[in-house]
């Protein structure tokens, strides 16, 4: 592995898009030039965007650098976490079983559910009155 190399990784999750570009260093994670502590308010989104090196064994060997749009925070937490996990199988292939087992590499399929008509929401039906 290069000094100079930069790896990057495409995640996706729900309708939030992060392009991940990770490289040797400190464990600094930036998303949108911003800190993650800052960026994510809850831990729970930021433990996500940490599991992929956690599962390699891996934490503190890289900087991550992201840009994410579209979607919620929840939704971007994982789509960076997918970005991340690609990243690193780029990085080194020696990761893809841990993190294959993990599930991280496998895009969630999980989409908003479309409204239909006659109904208020895409299940919700109008509140029935038998008088």
């Amino acid at each position: 592995m290069a000094k100079s190399a930069r790896f990057y990784g495409t995640g996706r999750r729900k309708s939030s898009i992060a392009r991940v570009y990770v490289t040797p260093g400190t464990g600094k994670i930036t998303v949108n030039k911003r800190d993650v502590e800052d960026y994510f308010g809850m831990d729970t989104l930021k433990v996500i965007v940490r599991q992929p090196f956690a599962v390699t064994g891996t934490t503190g060997k890289y900087d991550v650098l992201v840009n994410v749009h579209g979607g919620g925070f929840t939704g971007q937490a994982g789509a960076i976490r997918h970005g991340i996990a690609r990243a690193l199988v780029k990085a080194d292939v020696e990761y893809r079983p841990a993190l294959k087992k993990a599930g991280f590499l496998t895009r969630d399929p999980r989409m908003k559910e479309r409204k239909k008509y006659g109904l208020k929401a895409a299940r919700r039906a109008p509140q029935f009155s038998k008088r």
